[in-house]
């Protein structure tokens, strides 16, 4: 198989650039703002004894992550997801501060009514970015550079913030675009640079290209999109399923995905770091008492989920996860508690590990179209809510 995929590299693409290859229709203006450091930030503008400062968001005890890092703690290695000790190890002077989730939810909210002076079509990823449609811009600013301009120097003003923001004809693409220059830039790709753009970014700058996915992509000697872009649709369909269509797609520059500002959620998890590590039993238990719990929140609001994901993270923060989709949907609190447990065993860790977090999650929910998406992680977002 690696030998007929390598072989594609030196395939012929005459008439499959990008210019070719995107879809014919009307050019969207899509921006998607990025806020710079944002929990740290707000800290800082909240405390001017911060200026300039290392601060770090978080809960400075053994078990806790990091939140958010200013950029002056960055410059120190420290980043969001990190556990809190490393970074106190990294950044001995940086001052710790617990998060306040109701601030930051707050500031976001202010953020949000910026973008909807100019679109009715925003679509938040997160307390801190967003995407804008602003093809048909409300104050009549012709561009959507002028636009991510104005935007950025609005949320200046009136939050005192700053902002990154990137410009392009699709979601795929603005999104890679802000964070081209950050902190406080503003990059563009106009439809006719699409190509030179995407040809030596690294494969893993694809949204959705994973650590496992990029290892598979690797073997097949593809490190760059202009290296995927020489593999025909057929051969990633039959390497990587629906996904490869999707891969396909995106090496051309193709997104078609709209933005959605009521996007239904994906799906519901719920995550734990515990006190002290503990063994695989004992992890086995708190998945059986999570899943029920899970269970009633979802029926509560009449959600049935066919796919079920475990995530275990050991002592020493190796972190893996483990899915099933069965024939049937789980039919009660008691079965998703079941099937949570039978994943425990698919994990390859070493007999008597220990570990320091699990989770669990329900996704692919009755009534969606079905997906079959790159390296669905539930648990995405680290250990603390939205962390950055």
């Amino acid at each position: 198989m690696r030998t007929q995929f390598a072989r594609a590299r030196g395939r012929s693409t005459r008439n499959e650039g990008v210019g070719s290859s995107v879809r014919i229709g009307k050019v969207r203006k899509i921006i998607h703002i990025d806020m710079d450091a944002f929990y740290a930030s707000v800290e800082q503008r909240d405390d001017p004894a911060l200026k300039g400062r290392p601060v770090v968001v978080g809960w400075p005890g053994e078990r806790s992550v990091v939140c958010a890092a200013s950029y002056e703690a960055r410059k120190f290695g420290v980043h969001s997801a990190m556990p809190a000790t490393r970074a106190r190890r990294l950044c001995p002077q940086a001052v710790f501060i617990h998060p306040n989730f109701e601030k930051y939810r707050a500031v976001s909210r202010e953020i949000r009514d910026i973008f909807e002076r100019h679109t009715p079509l925003v679509e938040p990823l997160s307390l801190d970015e967003a995407y804008l449609d602003v093809t048909q811009e409300l104050t009549g600013i012709p561009t959507a550079t002028e636009a991510a301009e104005r935007i950025r120097r609005e949320i200046r003003d009136e939050t005192h913030l700053t902002a990154s923001a990137g410009v392009a004809p699709n979601k795929f693409l603005a999104k890679i675009a802000s964070d081209w220059r950050k902190p406080d830039g503003i990059f563009v790709i106009k439809p006719h640079q699409v190509e030179r753009f995407l040809m030596p970014l690294p494969v893993r700058k694809i949204p959705g290209v994973g650590k496992a996915t990029e290892k598979v992509l690797l073997e097949m000697n593809i490190e760059t999109v202009g290296d995927l872009h020489r593999f025909t649709q057929e051969e990633l369909v039959q390497r990587f399923g629906k996904w490869g269509t999707r891969l396909w797609e995106l090496a051309r520059g193709i997104d078609e995905s709209p933005v959605e500002p009521s996007r239904p959620r994906k799906s519901w998890s719920s995550e734990s770091t515990f006190p002290k590590d503990i063994p695989l039993e004992e992890v086995a238990a708190w998945i059986e008492s999570e899943a029920r719990q899970l269970w009633d929140t979802l029926q509560a609001k009449g959600m049935n989920g066919r796919t079920v994901t475990v995530k275990l993270r050991t002592g020493d923060f190796k972190t893996a996860t483990r899915q099933l989709t069965p024939e049937t949907q789980p039919a009660s609190g008691e079965e998703l508690a079941r099937i949570g447990v039978e994943l425990l065993s698919r994990f390859s860790f070493s007999e008597g590990a220990k570990y320091r977090l699990a989770g669990i999650g329900v996704s692919n929910f009755v009534g969606e179209e079905e997906e079959e998406e790159e390296e669905k992680d539930l648990f995405s977002r680290g250990d603390a809510e939205n962390a950055e």
